[in-house]
């Protein structure tokens, strides 16, 4: 049986590989490099959304909620999911989006489908707990997230890849994975962690509060497609789905302040600190995605991908990998010394900032300071840096617990 430690020192390579192959992106405007760019952004996206989050994600699944007797069995669909993520690893570089890339990515939808039916038949979950809602729901965005991958393929055959379509089929998938897929399985963990730690939660408030996402979740989806300057039907759906997130934000804070307390009992400072961080995030990330309702500033993120670029590192690197690194600190599957930890935020803060702030001068038609790219590179390796110290922290007890395994 493979644990779920050793399953979280994998999702934590591919994290390593990710923010690795990021830097070597960011090195684009300052050296030749000589290998084709957009087969290592492909790679680059892949590995971090199919190899670390998606793994770590499913490793505290696996870790809290199967029952032991199905672990045994978990482990044949966990090496399966390792070839496929393996197969885009190495065919991307290569070949970009062609045949053996595609097979890999089409496998991983495959396995994940296979996760989610493995998942259903094998839980130890109370059906009327919150947290089993949360992940429930997190596990059917994912799936309904995959229609965005099979409908571009469709889509290159008929209308071809300059489409609007094309690009919208992206935009679907990325929307409910980052917005349902993260968002709703992480909290589904922190109402597992709020259970775990015997606090009492409103049934009304968190049953209002879980009502509000779903419906933010699905009422946003027209967000993305507002750049294509739709139907005023459209805007109407965005524009509700918009105030739906901002009341379910509103939910959320108050969920979290009647329960602040006992939070900060259970958690050490530092830890408790870094779950803060998530929430400013999360609250940027909500308010940034709503202003996009406003017809200038779809055309303003449209016509400057710097603050796209921001937005996506905000919520992957900020909110879901924070998130998920405390879950696995918090029940014991990594350690995360403080000191690394520290360096990957310092690095993801200052790299935020220089990528808003370009993306700002661009707006304002305005130069930006000389030697920019050099100073992004060298904020930016502090995140790669970080992950290095917590996966070198995690080498020995990994391979203690495979020895244990055998």
């Amino acid at each position: 049986m493979i644990k779920a430690k050793t399953q979280s020192f994998v999702a934590l390579l591919y994290f390593l590989i990710a923010s690795s192959l990021g830097i070597l992106l960011r090195l684009f405007p300052i050296i030749d490099i000589n290998i084709d760019y957009k087969f290592f952004v492909h790679t680059h996206s892949h590995v971090a959304l199919l190899g670390w989050v998606y793994i770590g994600l499913t490793s505290l699944l696996f870790y809290f909620y199967i029952n032991e007797e199905a672990k045994r069995k978990y482990t044949t669909l966990f090496l399966c999911t390792q070839v496929t993520i393996v197969g885009m690893l190495i065919s991307f570089p290569i070949t970009g989006y062609a045949l053996f890339s595609i097979i890999f990515s089409t496998l991983f939808i495959l396995c994940s489908y296979w996760f989610y039916a493995f998942f259903r038949k094998n839980n130890n979950f109370n059906k009327d707990s919150y947290a089993f809602k949360f992940i429930n729901a997190a596990l059917i965005f994912m799936i309904i997230s995959s229609i965005g991958p099979w409908a571009l393929g469709i889509i290159m055959n008929t209308l071809g890849s300059t489409s609007h379509w094309y690009k919208n089929a992206i935009y679907f998938y990325l929307h409910f994975q980052y917005n349902g897929w993260f968002i709703f399985c992480l909290l589904g963990l922190f109402f597992s962690l709020l259970e775990k730690h015997r606090c009492v939660i409103s049934k009304k408030r968190v049953a209002s509060f879980y009502k509000l996402m779903l419906w933010g979740c699905v009422l946003t989806l027209p967000l993305s497609f507002l750049w294509i300057k739709p139907h005023i039907t459209i805007y109407i759906l965005a524009l509700l789905g918009v105030v739906t997130q901002l009341f379910a934000l509103r939910y959320l804070y108050q969920i979290i302040k009647s329960h602040k307390f006992v939070l900060k009992q259970k958690t050490p400072r530092f830890f408790f600190n870094l779950i803060s961080f998530v929430l400013v995030f999360f609250t940027l990330k909500t308010l940034m995605q709503s202003i996009t309702v406003i017809p200038y500033f779809v055309d303003l993120s449209y016509q400057i991908k710097d603050f796209v670029i921001g937005y996506l590192h905000l919520v992957f690197l900020g909110v879901t990998s924070l998130s998920i690194l405390f879950f696995l600190h918090q029940n014991k599957l990594l350690k995360l010394p403080k000191v690394w930890i520290s360096i990957y935020l310092i690095g993801f803060l200052f790299s935020e900032i220089l990528i808003f702030y370009k993306g700002f001068c661009n707006w304002q038609q305005l130069s930006i300071i000389n030697n920019y790219y050099t100073i992004l590179v060298l904020i930016s390796v502090l995140m790669p840096i970080g992950v290095l110290g917590i996966f070198i922290t995690n080498i020995k007890p990994t391979f203690s617990n495979l020895k244990e395994s055998v």
